[in-house]
């Protein structure tokens, strides 16, 4: 089956996304799919922001996915689903807020480092 190319959302320099939990919990239960994910916020100054919601309305009534395409902490691309969005007209400039689709992880850091130290007979 085809896949359709995806609408990216770029961030070429600047830091990492700070993703935060979505305080609005609607997002989750309208979002659910075969893996499991959680929904979390980004905020996003641009230039360009009326153009980037004319790309990604118009690839969602298209029926393509829309991804943030951002350098992780390492500098190394990661993506992710974007799910919802809304452009905030600030004094500073416009604001481009992204609900995204994140993998849960199965076990954090923590759990991992703990179940190695343990010895089972």
């Amino acid at each position: 089956m085809f896949d359709p190319e995806p609408e990216l959302i770029t961030i070429v320099e600047g830091p990492t996304p700070e993703f935060r939990p979505s305080p609005h919990l609607s997002f989750q239960s309208i979002y659910e799919g075969p893996e499991d994910s959680e929904i979390a916020m980004c905020e996003l100054r641009t230039l360009k922001g009326d153009s980037i919601l004319k790309r990604c309305r118009d690839a969602w009534k298209e029926g393509r996915p829309v991804k943030l395409d951002y350098p992780d902490h390492l500098r190394l691309r990661q993506q992710v689903d974007v799910v919802a969005m809304r452009l905030h007209e600030l004094e500073e400039g416009p604001l481009l807020v992204l609900w995204i689709s994140q993998p849960v992880n199965q076990l954090t850091e923590e759990e991992q480092d703990e179940g190695e130290d343990d010895v089972g007979f």
